[in-house]
Formats: structure tokens, sequence, C-alpha cells
């Protein structure tokens, strides 16, 4: 995935390779883009869109992530799609009905760079997020360029934070620490990060 679960990007060089890698052995290269938009507009990311699509063979373009009602848009690179494709889409019922009505958010989503814009906002707020931790002495857990920051809580932390913060449980570590994830996306307000300031600040 692009960006991975982890929020971390690849390289130019990583992409390249790996989608050598895989023409040599006549594989497939299929890259899950739900979040596509946050690792594209990563400082961490030194390639664009057409880069990404010269480079694998089928991709995703998330909506639901930056705002879209529902869906995501299954790209096949150089109009590559598996023979029968579109006909076996439709017999096996997963044709959506009124599909225009999906297409139109993409077509939002990429008029006047909307789609990155909303992904900068996202990131934008991440950064807030991670230097809010930070300034408490709360420990980043994984350096993640995109919009989900990873933190160590304890469990006394944690249990304070979940009353009033929506987070999740990412990893259990020994010795009773927890890693965490917040994310932010297109609906993330500064108010809300100030809230985040404030609370931690109560348990400093």
């Amino acid at each position: 995935s692009m960006p991975t679960e982890f929020g971390m990007v690849y390289t130019r060089e990583e992409l390249a390779a790996l989608y050598a890698t895989c023409q040599k052995y006549d594989l497939r290269l299929f890259i899950d883009g739900a979040r596509l938009g946050y690792g594209l507009v990563s400082a961490a990311c030194d390639y664009d869109l057409p880069f990404l699509a010269k480079h694998c063979d089928v991709f995703y373009i998330g909506g639901t992530k930056v705002g879209a009602m529902m869906g995501e848009a299954v790209v096949f690179s150089g109009m590559k799609a598996p023979k029968y494709f579109f006909t076996n889409v439709k017999r096996h019922g997963a044709l959506l009905a009124k599909g225009r009505m999906l297409g139109i958010q993409f077509d939002t989503l990429f008029t006047d760079e909307l789609y990155f814009k909303i992904s900068r906002h996202a990131i934008a707020t991440a950064t807030r997020i991670r230097s809010i931790f930070e300034k408490h002495g709360i420990t980043i857990a994984y350096d993640s360029p995109t919009n989900q920051q990873f933190v160590v809580l304890s469990p006394a932390l944690y249990e304070a934070l979940s009353q009033k913060v929506a987070f999740e449980i990412w990893e259990r570590k020994s010795g009773h620490e927890i890693i965490c994830r917040f994310v932010t996306s297109w609906a993330t307000k500064e108010e809300e990060l100030d809230e985040l300031d404030r609370i931690l600040q109560a348990y400093a």
C-alpha cells in the first residue's frame, strides 16, 4: 500500500526496483492507494502520480479517506485491464448502479487539485499533532511523514486520553507500553488540535 499501514512512503528508487523485479518474474504489481493522496503530497515522496502509474500494473485512487461519499477508483496502467474484466464485474454483481455518481466525486476531487489540497491539509494537521506530543515529552513510535502518527502511551495516559480523544490501539508492547495511532483527514480542525494540547497539558 502507498503509503503503508505505518504511514511510510516508498521512494522513487524502491518503487522502480520493486516493479522491475515483478516484470522480471512476470508478476503483476498492485498498489493499494486508499491513502494515496497522503503519500503523494508527503515531503518524503520524491515522485508524482504519473511516475507511480508507470511503475505498477494496477492501483487504487482512494476516495472515502479524502472526503468522498464512497468508493475507490481502480486504475489499470496503460489501459491493461485483464481480459473480460468489465464483463466479469457485471456478471458478478459488482457494477454500481448509477456509477456516474461515483465518477462525479473523482471528477470533483481532481478539479483544481482539490484531492491534493485535502491531503496537504491532513498532513499539516498530523505534523502539528506530532509536535504537540513531542512538546509534552511523549515518544513517537514511528517516523511517519504522512497523516498517520504513532505514539507510545502509558496505560494511565491511554485511559485518560481515550475518554476524550478518538484514536486506536495499534500495538501493545512489553512493559505495558501502548502504541497508539492518531489519524488526521480533510475534516480535522485546528480547534481539535488545540483541545488535544490542553488535554495533554492537564496530564503533564
